[in-house]
């Protein structure tokens, strides 16, 4: 994973993180959560009909540059190329989104990372309850309190699962293993998830920004707000688009 064009206080900057840089937890922790607060996970240019480029410089160009967001191999290979810069060591799994109806393919990309003497799971590119900090791994079956969100990892045939408290129930988001998975291997997922026809990402919008009490969402023509244990909702019109897009996730379209 090499970007040529990648540097840390340019990324830092676009994030909106001034402290400190270490190759500890705090750190990795921090960063998460600002690149959660300022990069949108959204699929756009999908709909727009643009190919996703995984050249690790152009998703530098893209969400660095241009300001934009992105969906899991672009948001979560831009912080592999800050942890990276941080010399701390991680590498990329391939995991199974668990929420459809019928099985389907790992599909979804997502991060180990190794420090302090300890796994832990980060995932900046999650579409549905995605987490909001690293999750360890050698800690299973026990519910971990992030911020609003509660989430738990546990493990069955081999696959560790994570899940999410969603109203009452835990709900089964997807499954991983240990398994390195290298940068490449991502790419047939990534161009079925951006030219299936049957793929959520080329069906409607769908934009999500973490804020610091939960989350903004665009479904389709439906905009949700999740601030603690409240939930607001909107059905938005077509006008309207941009305007929530800038407004709500930072967002401005490009020509």
């Amino acid at each position: 994973m090499i970007a040529k064009t990648f540097n840390l206080t340019n990324y830092c900057q676009r994030i909106g993180y001034a402290g400190e840089l270490h190759a500890d937890l705090a750190t990795v922790q921090a960063l998460m959560q600002h690149q959660l607060r300022s990069v949108p996970f959204e699929n756009l240019d999908v709909l727009a009909g643009k190919p996703i480029s995984l050249n690790p410089d152009d998703i530098v160009a893209k969400i660095v540059g241009r300001q934009r967001g992105g969906y899991c191999y672009e948001i979560n290979g831009l912080f592999a190329l800050a942890l990276q810069a941080l010399r701390i060591e991680w590498q990329f799994v391939a995991a199974r989104p668990l929420f459809y109806p019928v099985k389907r393919p790992r599909t979804h990309a997502a991060l180990l990372v190794r420090v302090e003497g300890a796994e832990w799971l980060c995932d900046l590119g999650f579409g549905s309850y995605g987490i909001r900090a690293p999750l360890r791994l050698e800690v299973l079956d026990t519910p971990v309190q992030q911020d609003s969100d509660t989430f738990m990892l546990s493990e069955e045939n081999g696959d560790l699962i994570l899940k999410a408290l969603v109203e009452g129930e835990w709900a089964r988001q997807y499954s991983f293993n240990r398994c390195p998975v290298e940068w490449i291997d991502f790419a047939p997922a990534n161009w079925m998830n951006s030219t299936h026809p049957d793929a959520v990402f080329t069906q409607k919008p769908l934009v999500v920004r973490f804020t610091e009490d939960g989350r903004n969402i665009l479904f389709g023509d439906a905009f949700k707000q999740i601030a603690g244990h409240t939930v607001t909702k909107r059905i938005i019109a077509a006008e309207e688009q941009a305007m929530l897009l800038a407004e709500h996730f930072r967002l401005t379209m490009e020509a």
